[in-house]
């Protein structure tokens, strides 16, 4: 056979998409394809999601969908080989990525009985004992399905690894198989509760909220202002006609917050390390988004830049892209301050958790009637609106916090004043 030939007989592989420059890895969600279907370009093979938004995958391939090298759930690095398509018999060994399913799995239901009885000392040299046996992801699929514990099988493939046919191994042995069907009983009876496994996105917060409440030095300040002149202002603008009537309250904070910390570079920053911070010229606003999937936060790029319009139409879009699950990974990254609103849902203080590296948080609340002495003496009332601001202590000291609500509150009292300037 000429080296041509030898060509030809090689599979093509369809690698991991890279979804925005700061993304390393996806997940992936559901196989739309399954070994031996016929694919085409353009086909969808897979979903897959990185920590903040899910995508397709479609084939860069034609032919036939030879092997898959990773399971739903798992974890892959951008740019590597996903699976094989090509014509059936064609190679896919050197396709197979080192830390994806040992070649010893491409056996199928087909495979000779003899393969599958693996001798007793190949499992005596492979596993540790005293060691948990890994799993691997296809071996956990099986059993899933057939109702056992993989991790009872006895290892046979590389470095004590449980593989598919140590699964097989493991149903076809009557007295493992009865010793798992008891528990597996008690568990379909049992509907008082259910065992979810978290999303790729909630995989994200939940990391990222633990590294922020244990690497940083974080305390809240609770604050109120007048909110008499911008509801008024709101009231003004919905009542107009065009693109200026859905402007909302938060869109005037957003802008208010975007001029406000120009004058407070140490809330505009992030925190490099215990002894470096980063500080910015302007402002890349980041936005909490509540979507079905989890809590987004897009950036507004700029924000000190733009008027208040074009904050109030940006922040939809980006909203719009986060709950439709299409946004971009690279406008989810960047921010150097970030701003949560939770005012719709009627909360009066809470203490917003910073998103690192950032060194700060605003939390905007919902407005209540507080009264007070007016200028006449008399008692009157009027509407607070209250403001939570979270801070890495390493970086900004109380008292500089509480300068920068002081001035926020201050210019969304005077809101109309500081779009003059």
């Amino acid at each position: 056979m000429n080296k041509t030939e030898r060509m030809i007989l090689l599979a093509n592989a369809v690698i991991m998409p890279k979804a925005g420059i700061t993304v390393e890895s996806c997940i992936i969600g559901t196989w739309e394809k399954k070994v031996g279907d016929s694919v085409k370009v353009g086909d969808v093979l897979f979903t897959y999601e990185t920590d903040k938004a899910s995508f397709e995958c479609e084939s860069t391939e034609e032919g036939t969908l030879l092997e898959i090298f990773y399971q739903e759930g798992d974890e892959v690095p951008c740019l590597v080989n996903v699976c094989a398509v090509g014509n059936p018999g064609e190679d896919c060994a050197a396709l197979r990525p080192s830390d994806s399913a040992p070649a010893e799995e491409a056996v199928t239901d087909s495979a000779p009985v003899e393969e599958k009885a693996a001798p007793v000392a190949v499992a005596e040299t492979t596993a540790v004992a005293g060691e948990k046996s890994a799993v691997s992801p296809r071996a956990r699929k099986l059993a899933e399905r057939a109702g056992v514990d993989a991790a009872l099988a006895t290892p046979t493939g590389p470095n004590g690894r449980i593989i598919e046919r140590d699964v097989r191994e493991l149903m076809n042995n009557p007295a493992a198989a009865k010793v798992e069907t008891a528990p597996a009983a008690v568990s379909a009876a049992d509907t008082e509760y259910e065992d979810v496994k978290f999303s790729g996105i909630r995989r994200a917060i939940s990391k990222s909220m633990h590294t922020s409440l244990s690497t940083m030095a974080q305390l809240t300040h609770n604050t109120s202002f007048d909110a008499t002149n911008i509801l008024a202002y709101r009231k003004l603008l919905k009542a107009s006609e065009g693109e200026t009537a859905g402007i909302t309250l938060g869109d005037i904070v957003l802008y208010a917050v975007s001029r406000t910390l120009l004058n407070h570079p140490d809330l505009n920053a992030h925190m490099l390390d215990d002894n470096n911070i980063r500080l910015f010229k302007h402002v890349h606003l980041g936005v909490a988004v509540d979507t079905p999937r989890g809590l987004m936060v897009p950036t507004i790029f700029n924000a000190d830049q733009k008027s208040l319009l074009e904050i109030s139409k940006e922040v939809k879009e980006l909203a719009a892209q986060c709950r439709e699950g299409n946004i971009s990974p690279d406008k989810l990254s960047g921010g150097t301050f970030t701003v949560s609103n939770l005012g719709n849902l009627s909360v009066e203080s809470f203490t917003p958790v910073i998103n690192p590296p950032q060194t700060g948080i605003l939390g905007v609340c919902g407005t209540i009637e507080r009264v007070r002495k007016g200028k006449d003496g008399n008692v009157e009332i009027y509407p607070a609106m209250g403001l939570s601001l979270t801070y890495d202590h390493r970086a900004v000291d109380g008292t500089p916090a509480a300068r920068f609500q002081k001035e926020l509150g201050k210019n969304l009292e005077n809101f109309t004043t500081l779009l003059a300037k």
